[in-house]
């Protein structure tokens, strides 16, 4: 019994132990403070002690018989500082540091001003924090960022497609519609600014024909915070988008979580035109598409815990989930003879569904060597699930010929998986700074596709028709970059070596291709900055830009029965070559450009005469070329009226094998033109308008020809209740001005479509903002012993 008494009292005996508490307080120059306060608490928050700082900034208390107290550090114009302390730091001394209260972080959040751009060696960074365009989401902010056009939903920079969306420099596994709307649910006044990367540094993969960086905004805000989202689109149809996104920041451990839900009816329109020479026949096709998607989820969760000053652990997970978008196209079809009468037609029932899901998870460590290097670790897993199914009738009424019906059914299911890590090394002096990594990576994808069709009422499995693709590819990357830095010349330079080995099996009719070869991607960069801080630069990189695995399957997808979609299992990587001058000064940013492509791959369109077929399928062409210009700058006319000027010109070539083997070129001088200019109506920045204009003209894309188009757009944006909440009106292709025609045409090809894609219409967006908003309330960041020892 008195051995268990002396157990059951001896924690009382450890925390009866007195501690001594020294410390020091200084600013973050090192300045001592003397006459600060400082507070000691209890664990019932009860204070029990009170001193003041001597003239070397020094405090000591001796005696306390307590475990643990919380100690509070205040001084007339600086941030009081606040840490719970326990009986170890009696052997130690604690360093304080304050930081002085400056009315900038709010000035920061009251001001609005325009977007600044900058110039960096390597990259333009488009800094959107706290500018007038930061109320918008991310893909209207990609809209306006400098160099990049938007057509269609797709992204093109300096008239370059295939571009690689990062955020963070973490790679978005998304693509298409699940990109953008992933980038719509990302709110703008989160984001710090967006890097236009022409030529990647050897850091980043060598994929892709450019990159945009977003870079996100550190939570910098103790506590915890969120805001409601919805969203109401009025087009054709209606659609709306209602979300959350919840914050949370405690000491080390900062978390953000969002949930998204998108909904309703998507329409396009269009009309294909096929001239047949050798039958002397037109055939007319009227498709409106119209597809509904009640369940768009669209998730992203993110921990980030800082286990030291040194050491940054972070896991992030997103994922997008679409269970079901259906429809039912009826397209009638009407075939021309020479005297352009109706002599058959025929009647296409597409009855279809389809279903998504994407999951993407990553773990990062980041640690600080030393005051000059550091370390990162980065891995991530992704799957990617698809499944189309669709039942197609056709009712046939061609002359001389009984009427008859045609039905078939296909369904085509995709599954990919890809793992990749990689590993980075950062050493960075007053001039010099040094860089390596490795990187591996391995993909996986499975399509099958099913093709049945009717006969004599029973369901029938085609073999012949059906197929399975399985491919696989492994990547291995090293790469090394220098920086230096001469005052007004700064130099970079870096090579990345990727070894590639893929295989790909289709089954039906059975063909392997395999393939194994290592790339090199060399880099270079140099800029000079004149006495008036003029800047010129000079920059070249090879890229590669490897097809998606969708194009790779040669399983025919048809759309009826005189029209289908097909890869192809042989498809070449693209090799790119970019060299860019570039001039910058006050504002006026202008870049002059040459691209060439080897081999690049597209989607383009070839009649069959024989069977009277339209083909869609992707394939290389010979190669491309462009050269051009871009011209970027936002005139500040009053401090309440922004004028923004961007500009591209550039001549576009590409060569092509047609259907009888003869190489044609396709060329065209395109220019794209965006002029917005905004208003501020009050003092607090809290009610802006916007209004702009966007020019395309005609354009090329392999055999195909584009038809130009323009759209002029509105915007307003409004807070209110001390800007908790926000509401936004924007008012989009107000005169539906957006429709294309796409044709091509040599040799016997003579096709065109018509194409409108739904464009014209309004948005109505409400954000609710609640919890802790200010940053003014975030507690001092202290120096901790590891920072001190590097």
């Amino acid at each position: 019994m008195y051995k268990i008494f002396l157990f059951l009292i001896f924690p009382i005996f450890l925390s009866a132990q007195t501690i001594v508490v020294r410390g020091s307080v200084t600013d973050v120059e090192n300045g001592k403070i003397a006459g600060a306060d400082v507070e000691f608490y209890n664990a019932k928050n009860e204070l029990i002690k009170t001193l003041k700082t001597d003239a070397e900034g020094h405090f000591s208390w001796d005696g306390i018989s307590m475990d643990s107290i919380k100690i509070s550090v205040k001084k007339a114009n600086y941030t009081p500082f606040e840490k719970t302390i326990g009986s170890r730091l009696d052997e130690g001394v604690l360093k304080i540091i304050l930081q002085k209260k400056t009315q900038e972080i709010e000035a920061v959040v009251m001001t609005k001003r325009k977007p600044v751009v900058t110039r960096k060696v390597d990259r333009l960074e488009f800094n959107v924090e706290n500018s007038n365009i930061s109320s918008l989401n991310a893909w209207e902010i990609l809209k306006k960022t400098p160099n990049v056009t938007v057509n269609n939903d797709v992204i093109a920079v300096k008239g370059g497609t295939g571009i690689l969306v990062t955020i963070n420099d973490k790679k978005v596994m998304l693509t298409g519609e699940e990109l953008k709307n992933f980038l719509e649910s990302t709110q703008g006044d989160e984001i710090k600014s967006v890097e236009v990367i022409t030529n990647p540094p050897a850091k980043y993969e060598a994929s892709g024909s450019a990159i945009l960086n977003i870079v996100m905004k550190k939570n910098k805000i103790e506590g915890y915070r969120g805001n409601l989202f919805s969203k109401y689109i009025q087009t054709q149809y209606a659609k709306g988008l209602l979300g959350t996104s919840q914050y949370y920041k405690k000491d080390k451990l900062s978390i953000m979580a969002s949930y998204y839900r998108g909904f309703g009816t998507y329409y396009r329109e269009g009309t294909d035109y096929v001239n047949y020479q050798e039958s002397q026949t037109r055939w007319v096709s009227t498709m409106n598409r119209k597809d509904k998607n009640n369940a768009q989820n669209t998730v992203n969760f993110n921990v980030e815990y800082e286990a030291d000053s040194l050491t940054t652990l972070s896991l992030n997970y997103s994922g997008y989930f679409g269970p079901k978008s259906f429809g039912t196209y009826v397209v009638p079809t009407l075939i021309y003879n020479s005297q352009d009468q109706v002599e058959s037609d025929y009647t296409t029932i597409n009855d279809h569904w389809s279903r998504k899901i994407n999951n993407s998870l990553s773990f990062q460590l980041d640690r600080k060597l030393n005051k000059k290097s550091s370390l990162s670790w980065i891995s991530y897993f992704t799957g990617n699930n698809a499944d189309k199914y669709q039942n197609v009738l056709t009712h046939l009424n061609f002359a001389g010929e009984e009427p008859r019906d045609d039905n078939f059914f296909t369904r085509n299911k995709a599954d990919v998986k890809l793992y990749s890590t990689q590993a980075d090394y950062q050493w960075k002096g007053e001039k010099l700074e040094f860089e390596s990594g490795a990187k591996y990576s391995f993909v996986k994808t499975t399509s099958g596709q099913d093709f049945s069709d009717n006969e004599n009422g029973i369901l029938q499995l085609r073999p012949e028709k059906s197929n399975l693709f399985d491919y696989k590819e492994h990547n291995f990357a090293v790469y090394s970059s220098l920086a230096y830095n001469l005052g007004k010349w700064n130099f970079k330079g870096g090579l990345r070596a990727e070894m590639t080995d893929l295989e790909g099996i289709v089954s039906e009719p059975y063909e392997q291709n395999k393939n194994h070869y290592w790339s090199l991607f060399p880099t270079f960069y140099a800029q000079y900055t004149t006495e008036n801080k003029q800047e010129f630069g000079f920059s070249y990189g090879k890229r590669i830009s490897r097809p998606s695995y969708a194009w790779l399957n040669p399983a025919k997808s048809y759309y009826n029965l005189f029209s289908y979609y097909q890869g192809d299992p042989k498809l070449k990587a693209t090799i790119i070559h970019n060299l860019n001058l570039t001039y910058s000064w006050k504002g006026w940013n202008l870049d002059l450009y040459y691209r060439k492509e080897i081999y690049p791959s597209m989607e383009i369109s070839y009649q069959e005469p024989s069977t009277n077929q339209l083909i869609y399928y992707f394939t290389n062409i010979e190669k491309g070329q462009a050269f051009g210009a871009s011209l970027y700058k936002s005139f500040q006319i009053k401090p309440w009226w922004t004028l923004v000027l961007s500009e591209n010109l550039e001549h576009n070539e590409n060569y092509f094998k047609g259907i009888d083997n003869q190489i044609y070129k396709n060329k065209v001088w395109n220019w794209v033109s965006d002029i917005s200019t905004s208003f501020t109506l009050d003092k607090n920045s809290d009610w802006k308008i916007e209004a702009g204009h966007k020019y395309y003209s005609p354009g090329i894309q392999g055999t195909f020809t584009i038809s130009g188009a323009w759209a002029a757009y509105f915007v307003m944006n409004r807070k209110f209740f001390n800007k908790k909440l926000e509401a936004s009106f924007i008012f989009n292709d107000i005169f539906r001005s957006m429709g294309q025609k796409v044709s091509t045409k040599y040799a016997n090809q003579d096709n065109y479509f018509l194409d409108y894609q739904d464009t014209q219409g309004f948005t109505l967006s409400l954000k609710f903002n609640f919890g802790n908003q200010s940053v003014k309330n975030a507690k001092t960041i202290k120096k901790t012993d590891e920072q001190d020892r590097l």
